[in-house]
């Protein structure tokens, strides 16, 4: 069974329920059916009552047991603007909040906020910035998280003798050049997503261009200072580096550039020190090793909301709505 398919089951076993602000998207109605008729999560659309009846009339959608909201209209709406102004006190104006909860972003992202929903995805007709800023706004980042960043789960076919191989990819999509503080929170995020959604225990590795002092520079310097930070606030995480990454995830390598190391040579949580290499490094992996890339995940919310590509099908709305519920751990 797929990573993808696992996580499907463990969704449906939850019944927890996944809110969908683009109600008014054809790819989102179609996903709808879907993950009702699969039984992963329950489903709440956003949008107008009447043009979502239509669309999902006109692709042959039964939206039965599907939970619709109207922004618009809903008795929540002047509560989640007074709450949005005091949440963004000082930084938004009550005609600002009351334009910005008139959005299902934002309405969505208070659902999730007020646990009438277990996770938010969007981001097939808005852009990553706006969902992510929704959510940043609304539901804020976890205890102990400075930053909301992304993960990926990379399955390989065949790695070392393993079959469908999992290692998690951090940071590949969002944060474009982490201070040392951001770099740990990254890797704490993505060990947390890596125990969630694929269920093994993440052993952490630092990337860089040196290991254990092969090198020095002030990037080095930077990896090295996010370790520091790791070891002292997470000492229960399993995690080391600075490392190479043949030194992270092969064992001969490990044995001569990481004696002694618990974590070289078996790492399955790669964690990168910018996203020039992130976002390399995983479409690398994806082209030329035919790895199937799950993601990206966003991760460090207080609680799950997820974006999506704007080219994205059907089948990845499905997906990336059973990945965001169990986000909630």
């Amino acid at each position: 069974m797929s990573v993808v398919a696992q996580i499907k089951e463990k969704a449906k076993a939850k019944g927890r329920r996944v809110v969908l602000p683009e109600g008014t998207e054809p790819r989102v109605i179609q996903a709808t059916q879907k993950i009702v008729e699969q039984g992963i999560c329950k489903v709440t659309l956003l949008g107008d009552e009447a043009r979502i009846e239509r669309l999902a009339k006109e692709h042959g959608v039964s939206l039965a047991g599907v939970e619709v909201i109207n922004p618009a209209s809903s008795k929540d709406h002047a509560g989640f603007v007074k709450e949005l102004v005091e949440i963004r006190k000082g930084k938004m104006t009550e005609d600002d909040a009351r334009k910005a909860m008139l959005t299902p972003l934002y309405f969505g992202a208070m659902l999730v906020r007020h646990d009438r929903a277990d996770a938010s995805v969007a981001g097939s007709v808005n852009t990553t910035g706006d969902v992510l800023r929704a959510a940043i706004h609304c539901i804020g980042l976890k205890s102990g998280i400075t930053t909301v960043s992304s993960s990926f789960i990379m399955t390989l076919p065949k790695f070392r003798g393993v079959e469908n191989k999992v290692f998690m990819f951090g940071d590949c999509a969002v944060v474009p050049n982490p201070t040392a503080e951001q770099l740990a929170s990254i890797a704490v995020s993505t060990a947390e997503t890596m125990k969630n959604l694929v269920g093994e225990e993440p052993r952490v590795a630092m990337l860089s261009f040196s290991t254990k002092g092969s090198a020095r520079h002030d990037d080095v310097d930077k990896v090295l200072a996010a370790l520091s930070i790791l070891k002292k606030d997470h000492p229960s995480l399993k995690v080391d580096g600075e490392f190479q990454l043949d030194a992270a995830i092969i064992p001969e390598v490990a044995k001569s550039k990481a004696p002694g190391s618990s974590i070289a040579g078996e790492a399955n949580c790669l964690i990168f020190p910018d996203l020039d290499a992130g976002n390399i490094g995983y479409k690398l992996t994806q082209r030329l090793a035919g790895a199937t890339a799950t993601g990206p995940i966003i991760q460090g919310l207080a609680k799950p909301a997820n974006d999506l590509s704007r080219g994205c099908s059907v089948d990845d709305i499905v997906d990336v709505s059973a990945i965001a519920t169990l986000l909630r751990g």
